[in-house]
């Protein structure tokens, strides 16, 4: 049930908390703001698609193997979290919120939910860290970066989120360049103040993503920071293959919330391919259109190891910051919970049975 100190839209068993959250959010963001993370590319056809397509999937529930409430505690990467969710990495936070990615990470931490904090953050990756780690020790954040054109300009950030405690690099690798979107315009975000944004990069106004962007990358990355690699952006078994062959820990399942090619195919069913490729060598996460506990379940039933929400997340930072995140983060465990005992799983891991 939900916690008395939770956000009152926070209640597994309230119908509709989702439109509610999302309706709150909506008009506590500046116009552009909402537009901006609406959008998809072109039509938008799969963003609306993403969403669908986890309400497609369906369970083989099992029976007389009950043991009460099941667990969500897993690990990623070795590291150990409290629910196999997370938060997926985007910018623009602090219009959203004045502590941006602070918040987030206080949220994340109070539902011990991993944080994947964007390359392009409002604010410096020390003063993110320690927001998380005052909201509660132990919980992992790791870094997404766009590699650019010139390499070594990004050497300083990434140093400056492993001195602040990054323990793994996000490499976004479906986006040469930003796919067309027909809201904001440019003139809409007049009078917000954006000089924040990319706070962690000398130049922020160089050019951020590279166009030839290569499997080298991976080992680059890998031997600059000494954390491990995810890839992100894969829809594909044998670029999921190539990724792994050339030293990812991870592949990470994404059309980025639609908003690059449009018309590519949903996360959802990219998924089962991906994780038959390379699921038995590395761990295999998704994102896109996630917005219930039977989403989650749906991606943990396809081999998903870890499940990361977006839009929900900044809904929920709009609505009541740092708290709303944790509110979130922890209706979603709870429906998750609920989900897994009336399918007759054990522990987490039952999940991939139910297919």
């Amino acid at each position: 049930m939900r916690s008395p100190a939770g956000p009152l839209w926070a209640d597994p068993r309230r119908g509709g908390w989702q439109a509610e959250l999302e309706a709150l959010a909506r008009e506590r963001m500046p116009a552009p703001m909402w537009a901006y993370l609406s959008a998809g590319a072109r039509e938008g056809r799969t963003r609306d698609e993403n969403r669908a397509a986890w309400a497609d999937v369906r369970f083989r529930p099992r029976v007389m193997r009950g043991t009460g409430a099941v667990a969500t505690e897993t690990t990623l990467l070795g590291q150990r979290v409290a629910t196999p969710l997370g938060v997926a990495p985007s910018s623009m936070q602090r219009v959203i919120d004045d502590d941006g990615e602070k918040a987030m990470a206080a949220g994340c931490a109070q539902a011990g939910a991993l944080h994947v904090v964007s390359s392009n953050a409002g604010h410096v990756f020390v003063d993110i860290a320690n927001a998380g780690r005052e909201a509660a020790s132990g919980t992992p954040w790791w870094l997404q970066v766009y590699v650019p054109p010139d390499r070594h300009s990004t050497a300083p950030v990434l140093a400056a989120a492993v001195d602040a405690g990054a323990s793994a690099i996000v490499l976004t690798a479906d986006t040469p360049y930003p796919g067309t979107k027909y809201a904001p315009a440019e003139e809409d975000w007049a009078g917000i103040d954006l000089s924040w944004h990319r706070r962690n990069f000398a130049r922020p106004g160089e050019a951020r993503q590279a166009r030839d962007l290569a499997p080298a990358d991976i080992e680059w990355l890998a031997s600059s920071t000494g954390l491990p690699i995810v890839v992100k952006g894969v829809l594909r078994a044998d670029d999921a293959r190539r990724c792994v062959d050339a030293g990812a820990r991870a592949v990470y399942v994404s059309n980025h919330g639609g908003r690059q090619l449009d018309r590519a195919v949903t996360s959802c069913s990219a998924l089962p391919e991906v994780v038959a490729e390379v699921g038995d060598e590395v761990e295999v996460y998704v994102d896109g259109g996630v917005r219930s506990g039977l989403d989650v379940l749906a991606a943990l039933s396809l081999g998903a190891r870890g499940v990361l929400v977006g839009r929900p997340a900044l809904y929920a930072l709009a609505a009541g910051g740092s708290g709303g995140v944790a509110g979130l983060l922890r209706v979603l465990a709870e429906e998750l919970s609920e989900a897994l005992e009336l399918a007759g799983c054990t522990r987490l891991e039952d999940a991939n049975t139910l297919r």
